[in-house]
């Protein structure tokens, strides 16, 4: 099978050879080319090198659009420094100190520069390997974005404190989200990865109330231009069950405190769960027959419907037989 027929299958619940394989590579697909993290972030170019490679010598099934999560946030005109060995930094956050959100409006993604950047990297994609692989693009999430262009802090504290303060943020940052997800999905991104770290740390109170809502516009809106959903929030998401079931995702990425066997049988049938190594502990510093064994037992307890992923991105300095003991093909006798 081709990467995207594989990928494809395990969405679609038809048979494959093996499970799908789509770990994220950020700096570690920088420095595997020999680059490092500052030209990653900041040139599409570098960014699908890099991906390719490593979907070529690891066999990934999915190329990825991922660098850092101030993309839209330098579409609202904060400044970033990007750094050769670590995450790119937002100077200072374009919307802080802000009491009336109303008055903005989303950036457009083909006018901001690092976010038409991203639709550069997936028309790159496109044209230079078909339809051979999956082409994830990626959002900030309605609540990790506005902690992104506001301060965080103060947008945690809005949540609790000026509950309207921060609907009226969230539904700013929903449309941003919604907006550059549809220019990914016209560029050529068969999914849209979303990513919400922040709401692990949120009360299913306020979740439920002010993220959820918002959650499922932007969801709704990325399945109804046709492509499919990949939801990432980093952490022990458990809390929050009782509404991320109800919504219509297709991928749903479990971080290493997730009991995958729990999950399973939370989540709809339909929805493919991908994890759950700890990306540190198991992949950086393991060793590639534990890796190999950990993943036989994710997908026993994940069942027919699972990709082999970490539970969040692969680390800088993980060891090359490490990554290929992820990777390797997985007999579904196992």
């Amino acid at each position: 099978m081709t990467p995207w027929e594989r990928y494809l299958s395990t969405l679609t619940g038809n048979p494959v050879d093996h499970p799908a394989r789509i770990p994220i590579v950020m700096q570690f697909a920088a420095e595997y080319i020999g680059g490092n993290y500052a030209v990653f972030a900041s040139d599409h170019r570098v960014l699908v090198e890099a991906n390719i490679r490593c979907a070529e010598d690891f066999g990934f099934d999915q190329l990825s659009c991922i660098s850092d999560p101030y993309r839209e946030t330098a579409g609202f005109g904060a400044k970033i420094m990007y750094r050769p060995h670590g995450v790119p930094e937002c100077l200072a956050p374009p919307l802080a100190g802000i009491t009336d959100y109303t008055k903005f409006t989303p950036p457009i993604p083909e006018q901001a520069e690092r976010m038409r950047d991203r639709l550069d990297a997936i028309r790159l994609y496109r044209e230079r390997w078909a339809d051979l692989y999956s082409v994830m693009g990626w959002v900030e999430g309605p609540a990790a974005l506005a902690g992104d262009v506001n301060d965080l802090s103060e947008f945690l504290m809005d949540l609790m404190e000026e509950p309207e303060s921060a609907a009226q943020l969230l539904d700013l940052c929903t449309e941003t989200s919604i907006q550059f997800a549809l220019a990914q999905i016209e560029a050529g991104a068969d999914t849209i990865g979303v990513g919400d770290a922040i709401c692990s740390q949120i009360s299913f109170r306020v979740y439920e109330d002010l993220i959820w809502p918002r959650q499922l516009r932007l969801l709704s809106a990325i399945k109804s231009a046709g492509a499919y959903v990949r939801l990432h929030i980093c952490g022990q998401t458990r809390h929050l069950w009782p509404k991320l079931i109800q919504l219509p995702i297709d991928i749903l990425d479990c971080d290493h405190m997730v009991d995958l066997a729990v999950a399973r049988r939370a989540f709809p049938e339909t929805v493919v769960l991908a994890g759950n190594h700890n990306p540190v502990q198991d992949i950086r510093f393991g060793e590639p027959s534990a890796i190999r064994e950990k993943t036989m037992r994710c997908r026993a307890e994940a069942g027919e419907r699972f990709m082999v992923n970490a539970g969040c991105e692969i680390p800088a300095g993980t060891p090359i037989e490490n990554l290929r003991a992820l990777c390797e093909p997985l007999s579904l006798k196992a």
